[in-house]
Parts: C-alpha cells; structure tokens; sequence
C-alpha cells in the first residue's frame, strides 16, 4: 500500500514547466538567465520545461520561490480518487490570468488541451481588457 502512495505522490512537473516557460517568456528571458538567477542550471530548466527533467527538492524549492508561488501547486499529496476535485493553491498577489488557468486545470469536465486553450483565451483578454480599463476616458 505505501508503495502505491509513493508512486502518485510527487511533483507535477508540467505544472512546474509551463509555469517556469511562461514566467520566463513574460520576462523575456533566456534559460542562461533562469539559472543566473535561481541557481538552477540553464540544462535542469530546458528539461523541466520540456517536461522530460525530474527535478531534486532544492531545484524546486528555488524556481517555486523565483516563480513566487506556493510550492503545494507542484506537489501531488497521496492518491486521489478521479471523483475529488483537484486542489488549486495559489498567493493572493497572483495575476488573475493564473489563478482562472489553475482552475480550469482543476476542471475535470475540461480536457487538459481545452483548459489550456480558455486559459490561453481568458490571458489574452484580461490583458486587452485590464488595460483599457485603467485609460482616462
């Protein structure tokens, strides 16, 4: 039995990635400068944002405090059944394209390829909207 918690216990490290790419592309910044900044070498963050690198708890720890966001977001905690509702962790301070993308992750009615794509959707207009909102009219 522990044998199998074992196994779907860890670290979601797609959620990891994309969330490292994004901030990173957000930044413009190249891997070379990730890892001046986290101390997580440019080859560990091209793995973990291709999703084939299985990172050590240190390596998470830095890019989950370079990213600033809770660290439970990566981790799995113990099998689930597919019934209960995936947790979504997230800092008060988070942008709110973010937070809607980790709960349309959560979503199990949603495909993970449809999550992504309303999320992508939402970005694109909280940013067009956000910013027309704050214009002088």
């Amino acid at each position: 039995m522990l044998s199998c918690m074992t196994k779907k216990s860890g670290v979601n490290t797609s959620e990891l990635g994309d969330a490292v790419r994004r901030r990173r592309e957000q930044q413009e910044m190249s891997l070379r400068d990730v890892a001046d900044e986290t101390g997580v070498s440019a080859s560990t963050l091209s793995r973990i944002e291709n999703g084939t690198g299985k990172p050590d708890a240190d390596n998470i720890a830095r890019l989950a405090a370079w990213l600033d966001m809770p660290i439970e977001r990566v981790l799995h905690h113990g099998p689930r059944s597919a019934a209960d509702p995936k947790p979504v962790v997230y800092y008060p301070h988070e942008s709110m394209p973010e937070i809607v993308e980790a709960h349309l992750r959560a979503d199990r009615h949603l495909t993970p390829e449809t999550a992504k794509a309303l999320s992508e959707l939402f970005r694109v207009a909280y940013t067009q909207f956000s910013h027309t909102s704050t214009k002088k009219r």
